[in-house]
C-alpha cells in the first residue's frame, strides 16, 4: 500500500506538470484555434533561464522562477508576433509547419548557447516529507499546489476579468468580437503571453523534479501535455487539468506495474481508446461544423 501511494503521488505530481503545460496549449487553441507545437521548447527555455539565474547569478529559486516567467512571456509574445501573426488567415497546415520550424529553431539555438550536454539542475525545493512510511518530495507538494492554484486563478480570470471575457469572445467569433471593439490581435498576443508564462513555471517544476536539463527537455513533456489537453477536451480548462492529472497517474502506474519501456505507448494507447469513445475528449463538447 505504501508503495502504491508513493507511485500515486509521483503520478499526480507529474500529471500536475502536464496539466500546467496543457493549460497553455488549450488556451492558445481555444482562443486562436492554433496548435503551438513550439510550446514544449518554451518550457526548455524557462528551465535554462532559471538554471543560469541560480548557477551563474546565484539568485534564490523563487527569483530565478520569476526571471524565467518574464523571459518566457516576452519570448511567447515575440514568437506570436513574428511567426504566427502573419499567418492569421493562413491554413492550418501552414501554421503547423511554422510551429515545427519554431520548435527546431529554439532547440538549435539552445544547443548553440548552452551546448548539447545535460546540465545538473538544482531543485528549487529539495528534501522530502515522511508521513507514515510514505515519502513525499517537497517539490511534488509544490508542484501539485501550484497546479491547483493556477487552475483556480486561470478559471476565475477567464470568467470574470475584462481580458478573459475578450478572450472568450474571440474564441467564439473573432469577426464579431472585432466589431464589438475588441482588439483581437492584442488579445491573442496576451493569450500567448499567459501560455508562455505557464510554460516557464512548468519548466522550473519539471527540471526540479528530474534535476536534469538539455535542449530537448521540453519535447516529450510538450507532446504528452498536448495529449493531455486532447484527452481532457482541448479548449476546456478543466479538461486540460483533468487530462494532465490522469495522464501522469497512468504513466506512473504503467512504469511501476507494467513496463518502463512501454509506458509511453500505454499512455498514447489510452488516449486512442478514450477518443474512440469520446471524440471530443472527456470534458470537451462536440460542435458540429457549419457548412
Amino acid at each position: 500500500m505504501t508503495e502504491f501511494l508513493n507511485y500515486l503521488i509521483s503520478g499526480i505530481s507529474l500529471g500536475s506538470v502536464y496539466a500546467i503545460i496543457a493549460l497553455g496549449y488549450t488556451m492558445v487553441y481555444g482562443i486562436a484555434k492554433m496548435l503551438n507545437f513550439a510550446h514544449g521548447d518554451v518550457i526548455m527555455v524557462g528551465g535554462y533561464v532559471s538554471f543560469c539565474a541560480v548557477f551563474y547569478l546565484d539568485l534564490p529559486g523563487w527569483l530565478a522562477t520569476i526571471l524565467a516567467i518574464i523571459v518566457c512571456t516576452v519570448l511567447g509574445v515575440v514568437i506570436e508576433g513574428l511567426a504566427y501573426k502573419p499567418l492569421r488567415q493562413a491554413g492550418t497546415l501552414a501554421v503547423l509547419i511554422t510551429a515545427i520550424g519554431v520548435s527546431y529553431f529554439l532547440q538549435n539555438a539552445a544547443q548553440l548557447i548552452w551546448g548539447t550536454s545535460t546540465k545538473s539542475y538544482a531543485s528549487v525545493m529539495p528534501g522530502n516529507l515522511s508521513l507514515g512510511g510514505v515519502t513525499i518530495p517537497y517539490i511534488s507538494i509544490l508542484t501539485i499546489a501550484a497546479c491547483l492554484i493556477i487552475m483556480v486563478v486561470l478559471t476565475q480570470f477567464i470568467n470574470r476579468s475584462k481580458l478573459g471575457k475578450a478572450m472568450r469572445a474571440c474564441s467564439e467569433d473573432k469577426g464579431a468580437a472585432q466589431l464589438m471593439g475588441i482588439h483581437v490581435n492584442r488579445t491573442i498576443s496576451m493569450t500567448f503571453a499567459i501560455g508562455s508564462a505557464l510554460a516557464a513555471i512548468a519548466g522550473v517544476l519539471l527540471c526540479s523534479s528530474y534535476t536534469t536539463l538539455n535542449p530537448t527537455t521540453g519535447s516529450m513533456p510538450g507532446i504528452k501535455a498536448f495529449t493531455a489537453a486532447v484527452f481532457g477536451g482541448i479548449g476546456s480548462i478543466p479538461g486540460a487539468f483533468l487530462g494532465g492529472i490522469l495522464l501522469g497517474v497512468i504513466e506512473s502506474m504503467a512504469k511501476a506495474y507494467l513496463s518502463s519501456a512501454l509506458a509511453n505507448s500505454i499512455v498514447f494507447a489510452v488516449l486512442i481508446i478514450v477518443l474512440l469513445v469520446r471524440p471530443a475528449g472527456l470534458l470537451g463538447k462536440y460542435v458540429p461544423e457549419k457548412v
